[in-house]
């Protein structure tokens, strides 16, 4: 599970997990957002770094571990696209609409531009994470 591989995508992916969605959460979601959230000051005004760089290292693990074993030695862009897609489809669309059901957060447009956002970030992760298998484990 922890190979010279998957500890090299890990960092790649854990990085862009924390400057990719600052990028695109907090600089791009922020305006596409705007106006469609429900529940006004849920969000920090300064995010805890610490934490936040401790699960975005988790997630990028998270998501190494699971693309290594599911592209089964074959990591092409398009296999990372595939499983990024996948990976879009669960956390945003999948638990965005579940959380849009059950919590006053975004309304529908908002999640739907939410999911958006997932997709863009989680294509680019697998992207990533397809380069990194390609690279190192030859």
């Amino acid at each position: 599970m922890l190979t010279k591989t998957n500890l090299v995508s890990t960092l790649v992916t854990g990085l862009w997990a924390l400057f990719g969605g600052y990028l695109l959460w907090g600089i791009l979601g922020e305006t596409l957002l705007a106006g469609h959230e429900l529940t006004l000051g849920l969000m920090r005004e300064n995010p805890d770094f610490i934490h936040l760089s401790i699960g975005c290292l988790l997630a990028g693990l998270a998501f190494s571990v699971l693309y290594g074993k599911w592209a089964n030695g074959i990591y092409t862009n398009a296999s990372g696209i595939i499983f990024g897609a996948w990976v879009a489809v669960l956390i945003g669309l999948g638990e965005g609409l579940i959380t849009y059901s059950t919590a006053e957060l975004l309304d529908l447009s908002g999640t739907l531009i939410n999911f958006g956002i997932y997709f863009v970030f989680y294509i680019i992760m697998g992207m990533l994470a397809s380069l990194i298998y390609r690279k190192v484990s030859k």
